[in-house]
């Protein structure tokens, strides 16, 4: 079985993060790899946003953040209980078919401190949504975003 670590992300991880934002893969739903690494990089020192690598067997292979999920108001998760997270996630070349095991993963630790997760893909990435139903994730309700584009609301109960 694999072996997944998390660990927080530093300045020194931006260009890892860089580079994988630049995959096609990536870069279809993380649009402006520019714009998403300053964000990134920016989030660092915001205390509500947690950011982690993911690890398998030692070696980064994801990034995943995570913070509460009413924390900026976004309205698609209007009526989720007040401590649920909400988690954004891409994976790197390594991590490339192992989604659903290192977010199910990733799912068990954070269920310790909060009753719900929830992730919310765009209804198109077929290829996460289904990482996410192996991570235990469940929804199929479409919600407006604070932009108006749709996302899929899926969450993972404890």
């Amino acid at each position: 079985m694999d072996r997944f670590g998390f660990r927080p992300v530093t300045h020194a991880d931006l260009p890892l993060l860089a580079d994988w934002l630049h995959l096609p893969e990536v870069a279809r739903w993380w649009r402006g790899a520019e714009a998403q690494l300053a964000g990134i990089e920016e989030d660092l020192d915001e205390p509500a946003m947690r950011q982690w690598l993911v690890l398998l067997n030692g070696t980064a292979v994801a990034y995943a953040q995570f913070y509460p999920a009413h924390h900026w108001g976004a309205p698609h998760f209007a009526g989720l209980p007040t401590d649920a997270l909400a988690i954004d996630c891409f994976s790197g070349p390594e991590g490339f078919g192992h989604g659903g095991a290192w977010l199910r993963a990733l799912g068990d630790r954070l269920l310790a401190e909060a009753s719900i997760l929830v992730i919310d893909p765009e209804p198109g990435n077929l290829r996460a949504i289904r990482a996410y139903r192996k991570a235990g994730f469940r929804g199929e309700e479409l919600r407006p975003t604070e932009d108006g584009t749709l996302a899929r609301v899926m969450t993972r109960h404890r």
